[in-house]
Order: structure tokens, then C-alpha cells, then sequence
């Protein structure tokens, strides 16, 4: 693809903008890119981004003080406009509306991190046991009563032999 500056060179910078359900493509080439770094810069951030999912992502009716954090006195109306936290406590606080966000985004809303090699087996058994116990529940919110026998054996045989 050429450059849609010059378009003499083959384009390797390629940006894209998506303004108001718009969007509107660029194609050029690293001489072009670096004299036109208009189009490159962005407002983007990830507070702005942040702020949207959590305005748009949920609206329910959850319970959250009044007066906001007790700490530093943000309000769950603050934080959402500018997309950042006041002070660390403002997580504990903001819980109720933000975990349903983080659950939605990524899938689930436990650090599901690796386990370091030197951390022994033990703790990564325990982990397993964790998993397979929150399956368990799920086999039986769903009736699914042969599959959580099996899961329950899993967890019965696991325990005994750490």
C-alpha cells in the first residue's frame, strides 16, 4: 500500500480515528509520518477511556456513600468524569459500581496472576482447589449434579494427597 501523502513510498504507519461513529483511515510512510505529526497525536488517554466504560458499562442502582471516599472526599460522580482516583481508599469505596466494570472487561474479577516456580507446589494445589470449589458452586446453581460429583471427588483427591 502507498502512502496516501506522497504516495511514492510504501506506507508503515497506519492510524486510524474513530470520531463520533466516523471513522477516517491514514496510510504513510515514515518520511510523511514524521512531517505530519498532527495527525498522529491523539487526546486519547486512559483516563478518557476509563471514564467512558464507566459511565456507559453501568448505570445500576448500587449503593455507594453520599459523601464519596472517606479519605480524600472524591465523589463515584468525580472519579467517573475524570477517570482517576482521589487516594488508594477510593477503591474500597468505589467497589460496589467498579466490579461489575472490571468483571465485564476482563472476564472475571480475581487476579488470576502465575504462580512463581519458587512458590512450591503447595500454593498452586490450593489455587487449583480454589478454582475447582467456585466450579463446584456453579455445577450446582446449575444442576448439573453429576459434573460437580465429579468436581467434588477432584477436590477430595487433591486435598488428601497435599
Amino acid at each position: 500500500m502507498l502512502c496516501n501523502e506522497c504516495g511514492k513510498n510504501e506506507a508503515s504507519v497506519h492510524v486510524t480515528h474513530i470520531i463520533n461513529g466516523k471513522k477516517t483511515e491514514n496510510h504513510l510512510c515514515e518520511d510523511c509520518a514524521r512531517k505530519n505529526q498532527s495527525i498522529l497525536n491523539s487526546t486519547f488517554s486512559m483516563e478518557n477511556l476509563f471514564s467512558a466504560m464507566l459511565n456507559n458499562a453501568f448505570n445500576g442502582a448500587t449503593y455507594l456513600p453520599s459523601k464519596g471516599c472517606s479519605t480524600c472526599g472524591m465523589t463515584y460522580d468525580e472519579f467517573r468524569n475524570m477517570g482517576k482516583f482521589g487516594c488508594s481508599h477510593c477503591i474500597e469505596t468505589f467497589k460496589p459500581k467498579l466490579m461489575p466494570v472490571v468483571k465485564n472487561i476482563q472476564g472475571y474479577d480475581i487476579h488470576q496472576g502465575k504462580i512463581p516456580m519458587r512458590a512450591g507446589g503447595d500454593y498452586k494445589v490450593q489455587k487449583d482447589i480454589e478454582k475447582l470449589k467456585l466450579q463446584l458452586k456453579q455445577m450446582i446453581e446449575q444442576e448439573e449434579y453429576e459434573k460437580a460429583a465429579q468436581i467434588r471427588d477432584k477436590i477430595r483427591d487433591m486435598e488428601n494427597k497435599s
